[in-house]
């Protein structure tokens, strides 16, 4: 394989780049609500390296038809061949390594569009095996986008439930039952405002307040349905954070810490300790490890 081989870890990074979309900063271009474009056109601007980055507000889906990949998700490396479909939701860092011969798509949908449509979103995942069903809903979202007929807002929004399914249908590690029951209501409320509010808050009676229910109510839900405290949701998301800087930022330990709200530097190398089974420090020296063929 040409060029994907290489490690994908970009390690004299500050701070993790975001961007609209790759080696595209924020305000240089308007972008609609739904994007599209072959892995060939961006990558080969790129010397078919894509560093690891995000996108705070975008949805994307990798269509793999052509050549190979290394990708990063996260810190997890993955290798994608042909017919695999990549899910990188707002926030995750990832990046890539591409074959020269790489051919196949790449859709980026919003955020709030997705939330708008009652449904779970999907999660950061590689999907091998038969995806056709996925790309054959790629493939009808993506003309009716380019080619609008009569019903376009609803048949876009339709075309955009159904890949939320596939993508569903997809994942091996999705829930068999579905819940849209005002439970699942409330929770995916919380889950949204931990979110967007998990950097100022720690305080569930914040979340609770926030969504119209007692602290014991949201408790009592996590536990039922999630498996764990609503704490837990809090602290789980900060751990997901607090791990990416870690391992893809040169941002001292202090400052990632302060970051997430722990002006005690003490108290944030307990609750990594904590998460992780290790202090921030010896965290990040074992993430950045080589890690072996």
């Amino acid at each position: 394989m040409d060029r994907a081989g290489n490690s994908l870890h970009y390690l004299n990074m500050s701070s993790i780049p975001t961007y609209a979309l790759y080696g595209e900063t924020e305000g240089e271009t308007q972008h609609d609500w739904l994007h599209w474009e072959t892995i060939q056109a961006r990558s080969r601007l790129h010397d078919y390296r894509i560093a690891p980055h995000r996108h705070d507000q975008f949805l994307q889906v990798l269509h793999l038809t052509a050549g190979q990949a290394e990708m990063t998700l996260d810190g997890d490396n993955h290798h994608l061949e042909p017919k695999s479909i990549a899910v990188v939701p707002a926030g995750t860092v990832h990046g890539y390594g591409f074959s020269t011969d790489v051919e196949g798509l790449v859709v980026t949908l919003m955020e709030r569009d997705i939330a708008g449509l009652g449904m779970p979103r999907p999660r950061p995942m590689v999907i091998h095996g038969d995806c056709r069903e996925i790309a054959a809903t790629l493939n009808r979202l993506t003309a009716e986008a380019d080619r609008p007929g009569v019903g376009h807002n609803l048949a876009m929004r339709a075309h955009l439930m159904l890949l939320l399914v596939a993508l569903r249908r997809g994942d091996v590690a999705a829930a068999p039952v579905e819940d849209t029951g005002r439970g699942a209501q409330l929770l995916a409320q919380f889950r949204d405002l931990v979110e967007l509010r998990y950097r100022q808050s720690r305080r569930v009676a914040d979340y609770a307040d926030a969504v119209g229910i007692s602290h014991t109510h949201l408790n009592r839900l996590c536990r039922q349905r999630l498996g764990c405290s609503a704490l837990d949701v809090v602290e789980q998301r900060i751990a997901l954070e607090a791990r990416r800087q870690l391992l893809f930022s040169t941002l001292t330990i202090k400052q990632i810490g302060a970051e997430l709200g722990y002006e005690d530097p003490a108290y944030f190398s307990r609750f990594i300790t904590r998460r992780f089974g290790l202090p921030p420090a010896a965290l990040r020296e074992r993430m950045r490890e080589p890690q072996g063929e």
